[in-house]
């Protein structure tokens, strides 16, 4: 497993993949479609840790 793909629940991974079969239903590839969803949950994952981080210093 690569250090920067985030754990995701059941639920969360349903939902992405939800959203890749509605990418690809709107004529996006498989693979693009696994791209932009991946990247979509990393970058959530960084703005939760670093609001976690921002907390955490107060």
């Amino acid at each position: 497993m690569l250090n920067n793909t985030p754990t995701l629940t059941h639920e969360q991974q349903q939902q992405a993949a939800d959203r890749i079969h509605e990418l690809m239903a709107q004529g996006m590839s498989s693979g693009q479609a696994i791209m932009m969803v991946a990247n979509e949950i990393r970058e959530a994952d960084a703005k939760n840790k670093a609001q976690d981080g921002d907390t955490d210093a107060e």
